[in-house]
């Protein structure tokens, strides 16, 4: 299995991390490894970066978007 060393860790990101650890009952090794895991499962198979995953969410604010809010350009 290949390894990965990470340098210069902001000690406040390495005590959220052993927090997380003690949370979900893992080492730190362990935690990195699950974070790791779960970010490399979003990415795109086989290199598509064309691939997008989009997220709907309900805000309760009524009001629609003009295009050009949305892409800046214009039309």
């Amino acid at each position: 299995m290949k390894s990965i060393h990470v340098r210069d860790v902001d000690p406040g990101v390495l005590r959220r991390l052993q927090t997380l650890a003690r949370l979900h009952h893992r080492s730190v090794q362990g935690e990195i490894r699950a974070i790791l895991a779960e970010a490399a499962r979003r990415a795109p198979e086989d290199g598509d970066l064309n691939q997008m995953d989009l997220a709907t969410v309900e805000t309760g604010a009524p009001g629609t978007f003009r295009r050009e809010e949305i892409y800046d350009d214009a039309r």
